[in-house]
């Protein structure tokens, strides 16, 4: 079974915690072939600034698809640039583990292998989701406990 990173907003976040389900973009059809039942998916949001605050990036929780679908009804929040994206592209998802703490990635990237570019690694978390090694998870996870 593969493991991915899910990157999105707070909003979307409290999405999956709600509904236990995530949804990529139409530009990202491809994963809805490649993402599996029974797979893992973390769930990573990005920095955000809220008032004087600044919400670290950071890995919010486990989860594993049980069901790849489409639907095209309005869920998900899309930021501005994306327009009207719905992601219909969707995978319900039982939660593993919501972290208590959310684990900060920031100080993990330098031992993150699938993380290259150690300087720029904000571009390794641009795309909806991508897969990742199993020594990265470990690392991730053993980092929320």
């Amino acid at each position: 079974m593969a493991i991915w990173i899910a990157s999105g907003n707070r909003e979307n976040w409290e999405v999956v915690k709600t509904h236990n389900i995530w949804g990529v973009p139409k530009r990202s059809k491809s994963l809805h072939t490649r993402v599996k039942v029974g797979d893992t998916i973390l769930m990573y949001t990005r920095s955000e600034v809220r008032g004087k605050d600044v919400l670290p990036s950071a890995i919010m929780g486990e989860f594993k698809v049980t069901e790849i679908y489409e639907d095209v009804r309005l869920l998900f929040t899309a930021p501005p640039q994306m327009g009207d994206e719905v992601f219909p592209y969707r995978f319900r998802l039982k939660p593993v583990k919501i972290f208590k703490e959310p684990v900060e990635l920031k100080p993990l990237i330098p031992e993150l292998g699938f993380v290259t570019n150690k300087t720029m690694w904000s571009g390794h978390f641009r795309q909806a989701m991508r897969e990742i090694p199993e020594e990265d998870y470990r690392k991730i996870i053993e980092a929320g406990k």
